[in-house]
């Protein structure tokens, strides 16, 4: 039977060290006992009885059930206390708080039991050589797993609950904040931060307009107002995953799929049909499985991984190698069959690509014949996705409304209908939005400058102007993949310098010879009019 602690003296034979043990996980509402608590519990009862306190073991927000995700160091260094018989007695607040797992509850009364060490929780002490000791605690023990079952039970269907009511769950999506009700401490409302929402667009915007999220992840560091969430530094990782949140637009997410809209509002220049657009060609870029994470976080090189080997085929790419001097110098990634120093092939494309661009009339054509009438169809494409969306999201909640004759006011089988009639509707219209998202604000950039060398470049401050920075070199790279391919062929014999004719072929967008992307196996390019390949 257990014992009262005032008879504890009675029955056993002092002194009794005390070992106390304090855990809780979550308690944003306020409405349960803080460690600190639990612990001046345990130092109280420690007092009244004479019991001197040999160590206290803490474990702050973690799970004691079998679902944890973190581990309980502060509870593996008790069981270590207690084989060490560091204390005679462990005090803590109640039985959940050692364990609401049943293997926990059987590690801590094997400890218990082999060092003759007591158990005291809900104000009884227990001796775990004793069976009916170990059956009131074994019970307490099931009686707490079964609670923690209960209590995630509960967590999932508030959790899906509240996915289908598109309401927020949850870390706080960065960028906005919450308010509370201060009685209830009910979540009232998610809304966007008034100084770190502007930078989500801005960040977007960046990203559109040709800048590597590494670049970003630098501009967002250097921003006071910018700070990343637990005070880390943000990384290109770190941007790219946030760009990509369809939480931005006002979509909810649960289980990683699009569930409907949510209830908190859509960052403000992404709340309209060109903001949506724009969402949806900042995701294309980020998750194009040609844009490798390594490459493109940090670029060195202009042309490295993406102008292509015209000895080998569209799949070869030239990466930078290192001559004994040192001199940076392009190689096919390959064979090794075709090379040109750095500076001389990246002067070629840009001296090409900027005479390309500054032919207008001719770009503006290859490019797409009516820009206007482009962005005007995205738009009214996303229009019709979100107008779907609506219906979808309408005729879902009508089949989970019952009447009073507890049927459904939509069917399964008409909401079932209903999906498949519109789900390949919306796919078609993302792939329209995907496919006619116009000229990127880029490369308008360049085609709209009077003189595109002043925009790739810069101009030097003069007395009447002061200066303006040219692109970055991660703006320049995003160029040249949009508008121009590259295939560097061998020279003619070794130890020739010079670009000989045909050495180096440019194929502008608009040209048959012009490829969106590399091929993605061993193959040849047959150049047009040659009828035959480059192996």
């Amino acid at each position: 039977m257990p014992v009262d602690p005032e008879y504890l003296h009675l029955v056993y034979e002092g002194p009794f060290p005390a070992l106390l043990y304090g855990r809780n996980s979550r308690d944003p509402n306020k409405k349960g006992r803080s460690v600190a608590d639990q612990l001046a519990v345990g130092h109280e009862l420690c007092d009244n009885h004479g019991w001197p306190v040999a160590g206290v073991f803490k474990d702050t927000g973690i799970s004691a059930s079998r679902h944890a995700k973190k581990s309980r160091d502060e509870f593996e260094e008790l069981l270590t206390a207690i084989r060490e018989r560091k204390g005679r007695i462990v005090v803590a607040f109640e039985a959940s708080r050692y364990y609401r797992d049943l293997e926990v509850y059987v590690r801590l009364r094997n400890a218990c039991y082999e060092s003759d060490v007591l158990l005291c929780y809900n104000g009884q002490v227990f001796d775990l050589s004793k069976r009916q000791d170990r059956n009131i605690t074994g019970n307490d023990a099931l009686k707490a797993e079964d609670e923690a079952e209960g209590i995630r039970d509960r967590n999932l269907r508030t959790v899906r609950r509240n996915a289908q009511k598109g309401q927020p769950h949850g870390r706080v999506l960065w960028g906005y904040a919450r308010r509370y009700d201060r009685d209830t401490g009910e979540l009232v409302e998610q809304y966007e931060h008034k100084t770190r929402g502007p930078y989500v667009l801005q960040a977007m915007q960046r990203v559109d307009s040709g800048h590597s999220t590494h670049a970003v992840a630098l501009w967002l560091n250097s921003e006071k107002d910018a700070a990343h969430p637990g005070g880390l530094p943000w990384t290109a990782l770190a941007v790219k995953r946030m760009l990509l949140n369809p939480g931005y637009i006002g979509k909810r997410v649960f289980q990683g799929k699009v569930t409907g809209d949510a209830t908190w509002p859509p960052i403000k220049g992404l709340d309209t049909a060109e903001g949506r657009a724009m969402y949806t060609r900042v995701k294309k870029k980020l998750t194009d499985p040609r844009r490798r994470t390594m490459r493109d976080s940090k670029v060195v090189h202009l042309l490295s991984l993406i102008a292509l080997c015209g000895e080998c085929g569209d799949h070869a790419r030239l990466k930078v190698a290192h001559r004994i001097k040192g001199k940076p110098y392009y190689k096919c990634s390959e064979a090794f069959d075709s090379g040109m120093a750095e500076d001389r092939l990246d002067a070629y494309v840009e001296q090409a690509l900027l005479a390309w661009l500054s032919r207008k009339e001719a770009a503006r054509a290859a490019l797409i014949p009516d820009q206007a009438k482009a962005r005007e169809d995205a738009n009214a494409a996303q229009e019709l996705i979100d107008a779907y969306n609506e219906q979808l999201d309408e005729a879902r909640e009508l089949a989970r409304t019952f009447n009073d004759k507890g049927r459904p006011l939509l069917s399964a089988r008409s909401l079932s209908a209903l999906e498949q009639d519109l789900e390949p509707r919306i796919e078609e219209a993302q792939k329209k939005v995907e496919g006619v998202t116009g000229v990127s604000p880029l490369v308008q950039r360049l085609l709209s400058a009077q003189d595109p060398a002043e925009v790739w470049d810069g101009v030097e401050a003069t007395e009447d102007s002061p200066a303006r920075a040219g692109l970055t070199l991660e703006q320049k790279r995003e160029a040249i993949r949009m508008l121009v391919t590259i295939r560097l062929f061998k020279a003619s014999r070794p130890g020739v310098r010079a670009i000989e004719p045909e050495r180096i072929k440019l194929a502008f967008r608009g040209d048959p010879a012009f490829r969106d992307q590399p091929l993605p196996a061993r193959a040849t390019w047959n150049a047009p009019g040659s009828g035959s390949g480059n192996e």
